[in-house]
């Protein structure tokens, strides 16, 4: 059987990368080298523990699973709202087995220009946590009472000097005070990560730390592009080899090969 995999999300999964001043979609997106990935049988079906790989039980892969096609929905500039509205058209309606959901990177940015013109008032992240959590929760319930099953991505780490320096850039330095009020975007970043972590456990799905795979695969100036939240190509390549590595774990200790595997969620197969 071949397994298909939809990767849903932002500007992060479409494959954006930010390079001489301008943002750029780059073809070599995480998705794209996810399939190549898993397309080499020495990655498919022997797994070699690297960071960010969980050595814990976790979904069953069917062992009639032969090939793999997977599917790209990023959207630049998306949010959890924005995938709640697609989800169905772009997700649902291609049958797949498994869903890689990794957004949260727009959700707890803030609207820039906005707190330029009014840096000394409150302002609130574009998604607030409690909506962006109910919002998760509505997206990984729906993908599974739909037969697929959910895993969901860590955000990808900031690198937060060259972001601020692109956020001044663009808004001027009147957003410097509002950076230092609300802790900093990085703040907010790694308090939406843990949250989103925090709620996977409770719900009972998967999910793939891509964080810190990135964090530990090198100097982040060269896996996150200029602007300080987009990864380069290299990162991606990080990412999708993170990926693939986790789901050829968990198919390789499914498979029996150390033991019964109690489960969240089973793939099933495409029809």
């Amino acid at each position: 059987m071949t397994l298909r995999i939809v990767c849903f999300g932002d500007s992060v999964t479409r494959g954006v990368t930010y390079v001489q001043g301008r943002l750029r979609i780059v073809k070599e997106n995480y998705p794209k080298m996810l399939e190549q990935a898993l397309h080499k049988l020495d990655v498919w079906w022997t797994p070699t523990p690297m960071p960010g790989i969980s050595t814990q039980p976790g979904p069953v892969f069917p062992d009639s699973v032969t090939d793999v096609e997977v599917l790209n929905r990023g959207v630049f500039n998306d949010n959890s709202d924005g995938l709640l509205a697609r989800l169905e058209k772009d997700v649902l309606a291609q049958h797949p087995d498994v869903v890689l959901i990794a957004i949260g990177g727009n959700d707890c940015n803030f609207h820039w220009d906005q707190v330029a013109h009014l840096p000394h008032e409150l302002h609130q992240a574009i998604v607030p946590l409690s909506r962006y959590l109910t919002n998760l929760q509505s997206l990984v319930c729906e993908v599974r009472n739909r037969g697929s099953l959910p895993i969901v991505l860590d955000l990808p780490p900031l690198d937060p000097v060259r972001y601020y320096r692109t956020v001044n850039g663009q808004f001027g330095p009147a957003v410097s005070h509002w950076i230092a009020v609300c802790g900093g975007i990085e703040h907010w970043h790694g308090m939406y990560n843990l949250s989103l972590r925090k709620l996977m456990q409770t719900l009972q799905v998967p999910h793939i730390d891509v964080r810190t795979a990135l964090k530990r695969a090198g100097d982040l100036a060269d896996l996150i592009s200029d602007d300080g939240i987009h990864p380069t190509a290299a990162g991606y390549r990080v990412m999708a080899e993170t990926i693939a590595q986790q789901i050829a774990w968990w198919r390789h200790i499914g498979s029996g090969s150390q033991g019964t595997v109690s489960t969240a969620a089973a793939v099933q197969p495409s029809h």
